[in-house]
C-alpha cells in the first residue's frame, strides 16, 4: 500500500546519525521530574467543607515534663450473694428419703423448711427452687411426725 502522493523516505547515511527535529509549539514538554501518586499538580484549591470535630484531640505524646498521676476508677466485684434455695432442696429430698425409713429425720427437714423460707424471701433466688424445698421439707416433716406417732403407740408413750 504505497500512496503516490507521498515520496517515500530518504534512507541514512551509515555513518551520519539521524536527525532529530524539535518540538512543535503544540507538544507540551514533559516535566523533569516525576509526580508521586496523590500530590497535588495545582488546580482548584478551596477549603474543606467537612464538619469539624467537637470533641479536643487527644494528646498522642503527652508532655514527659508534665507529672501525670494515673486516674484509676474501679468499682470492686460485688460480694457473693448467699444461695439457700438450692440447699433447702438439698435438705429436703434428704429429709424425705430419711422420713421414709426412719422417723428422726425431722431435725433435716427443719433445716430444709428454714432455708426455704429464707430463700423466698431473697428476690435474686430462685422461687420455683426454694418452693420445691419448702414442699419436700414440709412432706418429710409430716412422714416424721407420722413415724414418731407410730413408735409412740407402739411403744405405749401416747394414749
Amino acid at each position: 500500500m504505497t500512496d503516490e502522493r507521498m515520496p517515500p523516505p530518504a534512507a541514512p547515511a551509515a555513518d551520519q546519525p539521524a536527525a532529530v527535529e524539535p518540538a512543535s509549539s503544540d507538544v507540551v514538554l514533559a516535566p523533569t521530574d516525576s509526580v508521586l501518586p496523590g500530590a497535588h499538580r495545582g488546580g482548584f484549591r478551596r477549603e474543606l467543607t467537612q464538619p469539624l470535630p467537637v470533641a479536643p484531640p487527644l494528646a498522642v505524646h503527652p508532655d514527659p515534663a508534665e507529672v501525670a498521676s494515673p486516674d484509676i476508677r474501679w468499682i470492686p466485684p460485688a460480694p457473693a450473694l448467699p444461695r439457700s434455695a438450692g440447699w433447702s432442696l438439698l435438705f429436703g429430698s434428704l429429709a424425705l428419703v430419711l422420713a421414709c425409713f426412719v422417723g428422726w429425720g425431722f431435725p433435716v427437714g427443719l433445716i430444709g423448711v428454714v432455708l426455704a423460707v429464707l430463700a423466698l424471701r431473697r428476690p435474686w433466688e430462685k422461687r420455683e427452687t426454694a418452693l420445691w424445698g419448702l414442699g419436700l421439707s414440709l412432706g418429710s416433716l409430716v412422714y416424721s411426725a407420722g413415724w414418731l406417732w407410730w413408735a409412740a403407740m407402739q411403744g405405749g408413750l401416747a394414749g
